[in-house]
C-alpha cells in the first residue's frame, strides 16, 4: 500500500469516528435541558421542526432529535462490520446536516454581527462534507463484500 493510501485511509478514519464522537455527543445532549433550550431559538423556525413544539415542547423536540442522532452515530461507527449500513447512517447525517444549515435560511438575525449562530452552523457544511466522504467509502466497501 502506497503512502498516499495509507494517509487517505487515517484521514478517512479520523473524519468517521471524528463524527461519531461529535454527533454521539450532541446527540446524548439534546436529552439535556440545557441543550433543549439552546437549540430552540434554531429549531423553531424551522419548517422541519417548529411544528413539533406544540405536540412535544421544548424538551420533547430536542429528545427527539437525540433519538435520531445517538444511532446514526452508532450505525456509523460499524463500518468495520457493516459497512451498507454505516454507509447509510452517514448518508442520514449528511441529511442531518443539510437541515441544520437550512437555519441559515429560516433563522432570523442568523448573520447579525451579534448573532453567535452564523459561524456555529457553517461549520456544518464541512461535517456534510465529511459525511459524504464517509458514506461513499462505506458503500464502495459493501460493494466490494462477497455476497
Amino acid at each position: 500500500m502506497s503512502n498516499d493510501n495509507k494517509i487517505e485511509r487515517v484521514g478517512i478514519g479520523v473524519i468517521r469516528y471524528g463524527l461519531v464522537f461529535l454527533i454521539l455527543a450532541w446527540g446524548a445532549l439534546k436529552f439535556s435541558a440545557f441543550e433543549a433550550e439552546a437549540i430552540q431559538p434554531l429549531a423553531a423556525h424551522s419548517p422541519f421542526f417548529s411544528w413539533l413544539y406544540p405536540l412535544l415542547g421544548v424538551r420533547g423536540v430536542s429528545a427527539l432529535i437525540g433519538l435520531f442522532e445517538v444511532p446514526v452515530a452508532l450505525l456509523i461507527a460499524t463500518r468495520r462490520w457493516f459497512p451498507r449500513i454505516s454507509g447509510y447512517a452517514s448518508l442520514a447525517a449528511s441529511g442531518m446536516f443539510v437541515i441544520t444549515l437550512s437555519f441559515l435560511i429560516t433563522t432570523p438575525g442568523v448573520f447579525a454581527p451579534t448573532s453567535p449562530w452564523g459561524g456555529f452552523l457553517l461549520k456544518d457544511v464541512i461535517l456534510l462534507g465529511g459525511a459524504l466522504v464517509i458514506a461513499a467509502e462505506a458503500l464502495r466497501a459493501a460493494q466490494k463484500e462477497p455476497a
